[in-house]
């Protein structure tokens, strides 16, 4: 059996090894000729699945490692008789660090005391808006829900909001998938109405889909005054984005808001475990089995500490968006190829990231309340 797969999904050998022959390519530019004669395909949100990548192969199963499937024609795969299975939620947790430690950066950035007087409208709760907005009620924000398609199948429950009552939160976190057509299509959905309404106190973040926000719009809006703070980890056009809006946002980093090392490893475990079920084998293998230990394991802090330096240093421990956006902007030099090609490579040389649930945090004569609210974030506690 043969398994072609994208080169970057993480442990192929350790959870493939067994069940077949693996084949290593490029996603960006896997081809028709790639997977001619594979079995599987294993991919993530870089590769397009259609039509044009199969038609004419033996290819019986894909997998995409990926919590999105806007890259996959789903109605073509059925039709072919191909099985299909993709990973949702399993980076959920790391995109919900990422937008944490953004949120700290921020407040500190703007000099609150207490960055919990944030309020935040999250768009889109879904798995990653969900456990999102399960941390932030934890640590005492006030968060404001939106997800339209939620609010018409839920019409009972009166938790959502409408995206301009979200848009007039202190920050807005951006958590849809991209979608074209029915009745809440999500394709510019930020376009020149929404982003006019936001002002130089608000803080724009997009760790979901980069289509969303109306790219020319952003531009047209940054360069006026009152213009909010943007933060995004997601393009139109990736991987050849514009240098431009790299250089106006404040925060820009590589479409890597999901990488930390425990939403990889679980993105391929669950693929693992659905060709496992579709080819009638037993599930042996867990991603706990092949997480190395974390190159920081223990942080100690005492009565003395301040919470919200002690909140600041142990998430920024874990992950600081700052490297990765220096890293990014120092890539937007050379042609658009260039660029392009320095955007995947950011991605496929990404530097092992630990979520925070990898350390230990050590408090000795500290506040309940920052016991709850390490907690809260999903570190581990030895009091």
């Amino acid at each position: 059996m043969l398994i072609v797969a994208d080169e970057n999904i993480p442990l192929l050998d350790s959870f493939f090894g067994d069940i077949g022959e693996i084949r290593r390519v490029s996603g960006r530019s896997m081809s028709n000729e790639d997977v001619r004669d594979a079995d599987i395909v294993l991919v993530r949100s870089v590769t397009r699945v259609n039509r044009e990548l199969l038609e004419g192969s033996r290819v019986r199963f894909v997998g995409t490692t990926t919590i999105g499937t806007d890259h996959v024609d789903l109605d073509w795969l059925k039709a072919a008789g191909i099985r299909f299975s993709a990973a949702p939620g399993c980076n959920a947790n790391s995109v919900a660090e990422y937008v944490l430690s953004v949120l700290s950066l921020h407040a500190e950035r703007r000099g609150l005391a207490d960055w919990s007087q944030l309020s935040v409208g999250i768009v889109g709760v879904g798995n990653v808006g969900g456990e999102l907005a399960h941390k932030l009620e934890r640590l005492g924000f006030d968060v404001r829900l939106c997800d339209p398609p939620r609010a018409d199948r839920e019409e009972d429950d009166q938790e959502f909001v409408s995206l301009e009552e979200a848009m007039k939160c202190d920050v807005v976190s951006l958590h849809t998938p991209l979608t074209r057509e029915g009745d809440h299509p999500t394709l510019h959905m930020i376009g020149h109405p929404e982003l006019e309404a936001l002002g130089a106190n608000q803080l724009l973040i997009n760790a979901g889909r980069g289509e969303v926000i109306d790219s020319s719009a952003l531009l047209t809006r940054l360069d006026q005054g009152n213009a909010p703070t943007v933060a995004l980890d997601v393009w139109e056009q990736e991987p050849r984005i514009h240098p431009e809006l790299v250089d106006r946002v404040w925060l820009a980093t590589p479409h890597i808001a999901g990488y930390s090392l425990e939403g990889k490893v679980q993105g391929t475990e669950m693929i693992y475990q659905s060709l496992s079920q579709f080819l009638g084998l037993p599930v042996r293998k867990k991603a706990g089995q092949f997480l190395p230990e974390p190159a920081l394991s223990k942080i100690s802090f005492t009565s003395s500490a301040d919470e919200e330096d002690a909140i600041r240093i142990a998430l920024r421990a874990c992950y600081d968006p700052r490297p990765d956006d220096a890293r990014l902007r120092n890539a937007m030099t050379g042609s658009v190829e260039e660029r392009g090609a320095a955007f995947d490579r950011l991605r496929r040389d990404y530097p092992v990231r630990r979520e925070c649930s990898s350390l230990k945090i050590q408090l000795k004569g500290t506040s309940k309340s920052l016991q709850d609210s390490f907690r809260a974030i999903g570190f581990k506690l030895k009091i």
